[in-house]
């Protein structure tokens, strides 16, 4: 159940990427009054999210969530939140709500409850879920043989949130240990749209549809998990 929509340019996709957003959470709200937005770090996702801050949709009405997020503070290096701040919750959409995942707990594990008790106050289903991918083959804060991996896998798990501790490498840096969604809460999405771009994340995107092996590569848990559809949005 992967779409793919593949662009012979990177505005090309911001713009229908974007277009196709807007129009899930204007749906949202037009259905139930509000909309659920969550929404991924890093460079790829950047200018979507820029683009969206200058549409004028009734932002306030709009729950933005974080998908995954390293244990750092938001004025910390590496802060998903402060990425969005920059980023999404600017011009039109300064005033949406936004849900951060760090609290004031010493380790993802010991703020897990507390992060699983405000995310279970968002509206769902959600309306739309932006996920990217790494070059290790993770999406979210799922990365390879992570502790709490086969937890945070579960589709058909209650919870929402599970604390993830990463093997270190350079993809995830100096900051393992992470907060993320678990796969069961990102399947409350309506839209699930996986964001890559380059050739490099174009080659581990088909090994990845190749195999089974979600701990070897984890964005396998989406792409292969066979209940809701995924959108793949590519551009060189």
């Amino acid at each position: 159940m992967v779409e793919e929509k593949f662009f012979t340019d990177r505005e090309r996709l911001t713009l229908a990427l974007a277009d196709e957003c807007a129009a899930a959470l204007q749906a949202g709200i037009k259905a139930n009054g509000q909309a659920t937005f969550l929404v991924s770090g890093g460079s790829t996702p950047e200018p979507v999210y820029r683009a969206l801050s200058k549409r004028p949709l009734p932002w306030k009405q709009i729950n933005v969530a974080l998908v995954d997020e390293r244990w750092v503070e938001k004025d910390q290096a590496g802060s998903n939140l402060a990425f969005i701040a920059n980023s999404l919750l600017q011009n039109e959409a300064a005033e949406a709500p936004c849900l951060g995942m760090k609290n004031a707990a010493a380790t993802p594990a010991a703020g897990e409850a507390e992060c699983e008790r405000a995310y279970q106050e968002l509206p769902q289903p959600y309306d739309v879920c932006v996920l990217g991918m790494g070059n290790d083959g993770h999406t979210a804060s799922f990365f390879p043989y992570a502790q709490g991996l086969d937890e945070a896998l579960d589709a058909k798990s209650d919870k929402l949130c599970k604390a993830i501790t990463a093997k270190q490498s350079a993809v995830t840096g100096v900051h393992t240990e992470r907060m993320t969604l678990t796969l069961a809460a990102i399947l409350q999405a309506k839209e699930i749209k996986l964001l890559i771009t380059g050739e490099d994340k174009l080659k581990v995107y088909r090994q990845a549809l190749l195999g089974d092996d979600e701990q070897e590569m984890p964005v396998r848990s989406i792409l292969k998990q066979g209940l809701k559809p995924v959108t793949v949005y590519w551009a060189p």
